[in-house]
């Protein structure tokens, strides 16, 4: 159990970095080139102010304590998530796909008494049933 728990330990740690590293990406590689194609747009100020006035951008906005709805943040956490889901996705696919360490069978501990033909252990040199003397 012990083993378990610090797999489940490591397994969390190495999500949540790797969880900042695909932020990283998405916020700081991805959605700027996706804002340059369409048109120099930035997605971060991408809101719906939900008070007066007219704000250029969301840190003008929260300044002046106006509500937002921002949906641009919204797209970047969508994004952010489905690139989590798959590469999830194709590591899980992966690791399905190894080979199973397979249960080697029992070593066989009965043989069949070549005159009754009644199962008998490996090691019996009499068999209990005919009381024949068995020699391989």
């Amino acid at each position: 159990m012990k083993g378990n728990v610090i797999d489940l330990a490591v397994g969390v740690i190495i999500g949540g970095a790797f969880g900042k590293i695909v932020s990283s990406l998405v916020n700081d590689i991805i959605m700027p080139l996706v804002g340059l194609l369409l048109g120099r747009l930035d997605f971060t100020n991408l809101f719906i102010s939900l008070g007066e006035g007219s704000f250029n951008t969301l840190a003008e906005a929260k300044e002046a304590g106006v509500g937002t709805l921002n949906y641009g943040l919204f797209i970047n956490n969508v994004i952010d998530f489905l690139i989590i889901a798959f590469t999830i996705f194709v590591v899980i696919k992966q690791i399905n796909k190894i080979p199973r360490k397979k249960e080697e069978p029992a070593p066989v501990q009965t043989k069949l008494c070549k005159y009754c033909f009644s199962e008998i252990h490996i090691d019996a040199s009499k068999c209990p049933q005919c009381t024949s003397d068995i020699n391989d």
